[in-house]
């Protein structure tokens, strides 16, 4: 089997490991893979090779999950703010963007992934522009795990447009404003279609969400981790979803008696 970002199957494809419980699985996990750029420099390697060894991770951690049987993953992979790093760093990230997507879209239609590109797309070169909006297209029917591939993407710009979207069809008269609820907002989101993340997964022990899926975390179970995101590894994810597992979710109600 090639190192592709897929796996084998559209369901789980390998057993659940010891001491995780298959029925309490997250449905969909997100990650801010952080730590990149300090992987680089604690081996005295430039940036981008950490960036390089992230995507490895990415592979790995996409693999896992759809053997086990986890039916989303969404990772943030370059948001808004990241325009703002120096520009030869931008455009190694915009290329290994595109060598990375041609080189494993093949693998992602024979395997089932469906991928989605959320964020603002028309800031990308023109030639990822096309890869993505192909990739799209050709797995858009797969049946197996939803990749969701935050790029150029911001929490807080996707509220706005969803607001906005919302403001222009109540003055166009197709919506009554009192009719605005939580699920007419959802449908307006980027995500919209997909169920909200159950655990979110940070790495390099940073603890903030930074600008991330701001609606859709409402409810989620944070796990932080040390581990630098090149480094994140089975054991890694295991932890994660023991953690998860440990978990009491209340949705703001109390413990069941």
């Amino acid at each position: 089997m090639s190192r592709a970002l897929a796996t084998t199957t559209a369901n789980a494809s390998q057993p659940v490991p010891a001491g995780l419980d298959p029925a309490r699985l997250p449905a969909h996990v997100a990650v801010i893979m952080d730590g990149n750029g300090r992987w680089a420099k604690q081996r005295n390697l430039p940036r981008v090779m950490g960036h390089r060894e992230g995507v490895e991770a990415l592979k790995r951690t996409l693999r896992l999950c759809s053997d086990w049987g986890i039916g989303a993953l969404t990772a943030y992979a370059f948001s808004t703010e990241n325009w703002s790093r120096p520009g030869e760093e931008v455009s190694f990230l915009m290329t290994l963007f595109e060598r990375v997507l041609a080189r494993e879209l093949q693998a992602l239609e024979q395997e089932q992934v469906r991928i989605r590109f959320l964020g603002d797309l028309e800031p990308l070169p023109e030639g990822l522009q096309r890869l993505i909006a192909d990739a799209t297209a050709r797995t858009a029917a797969n049946t197996g795990i939803h990749f969701n591939v935050c790029t150029n993407y911001g929490g807080r710009a996707e509220l706005v447009r969803a607001a906005r979207r919302l403001a222009e069809r109540c003055a166009a008269g197709e919506l009554d404003p009192a009719a605005i609820d939580e699920q007419s907002f959802s449908a307006e989101l980027l995500t919209a279609g997909e169920r909200d993340p159950d655990l979110l997964i940070r790495t390099s022990g940073e603890r903030r969400i930074s600008n991330f899926l701001l609606w859709q975390l409402a409810y989620a179970e944070i796990h932080i981790t040390d581990v630098l995101w090149p480094d994140f590894d089975e054991a890694a994810l295991l932890g994660a979803l023991r953690d998860y597992q440990s978990r009491q979710r209340r949705f703001g109600g109390v413990d069941p008696c």
